[in-house]
């Protein structure tokens, strides 16, 4: 492990960064601008929730430092534009961190996760005060998967008071939801169903949240888990010289049930 942090690591990252984008660099990363790097970028930082997940060190810290060089990258495009640069970014993240914290580099207090995020979001919603177009939800990424992003406009909402007082008004929205959706379905209007749909699911993140469970993770960890008894199933039926298409539901389910005991 490298001990010593002087900056001339990251300096240098700059530098082949600058070198990549010269007329003697790479002719893929001359060719490249903000909107042809954005699906690298999410990419990228999908393969670093992989490798938390997967919880192996090394591939962690590549990962990492593939997703280091995505940010070096577009602060490179913007430099060539005159935008801003790689310095800018850190000077202004680092008086919004300080900022943001008084807890730590000022005089405010905060024992508890809670009050330290709700400190977070006051300075926030002050420094948007002049913006007469800022909404308690504005920072919410589009570009969120829907789950996540349900839940972090749930999130915002309930720190300013719009939430239900208790789980159980959240089961029985649920309830509501569910009948309306059946409802619709009776209905046969396709547009319908689908809005009915995308309440039920709502209100099952809003659930999630009360539950302090990651929506997203969850459902992440339920599809693994199908897709591991589901090839399961696949490698008994080859055994015998079949593919699924060729048994029958109920051979496939009790395979199912032997992937669950096996588990």
């Amino acid at each position: 492990m490298t001990e010593k942090h002087d900056g001339s690591l990251f300096d240098r990252l700059v530098e082949i960064m600058a070198m990549l984008r010269s007329p003697v660099g790479c002719p893929w990363d001359r060719a490249q601008d903000s909107t042809s790097l954005k699906p690298y970028l999410l990419e990228e930082a999908y393969e670093v929730l992989e490798a938390i997940e997967e919880g192996t060190p090394q591939t962690l810290k590549d990962e990492l430092g593939d997703l280091l060089f995505q940010v070096i990258f577009h602060a490179q495009l913007a430099r060539e534009r005159g935008d801003f640069d790689i310095s800018d970014i850190l000077a202004g993240t680092i008086a919004k961190m300080t900022r943001r914290h008084p807890h730590v580099f000022g005089s405010a207090a905060a024992s508890t996760p809670k009050e330290a995020l709700q400190n977070w979001e006051e300075i926030k919603r002050q420094e948007k005060a002049a913006d007469q177009g800022t909404s308690v939800l504005d920072g919410v990424p589009r570009q969120l998967p829907s789950l996540l992003r349900a839940q972090r406009l749930q999130d915002k909402a309930a720190r300013v008071g719009f939430d239900w007082p208790e789980i159980a008004q959240v089961w029985r929205k649920l309830s509501e939801e569910l009948q309306e959706l059946r409802t619709a379905m009776d209905g046969n209007n396709r547009a319908e169903v689908e809005g009915e749909l995308g309440d039920v699911l709502f209100v099952v993140v809003n659930l999630a949240r009360w539950l302090e469970i990651n929506p997203d993770e969850a459902l992440h960890n339920t599809s693994r888990k199908f897709i591991q008894r589901f090839q399961f199933i696949e490698r008994a039926l080859s055994r015998k010289g079949k593919t699924p298409k060729q048994s029958t539901l109920a051979e496939m389910d009790a395979l199912w049930e032997q992937a669950k005991h096996q588990e």
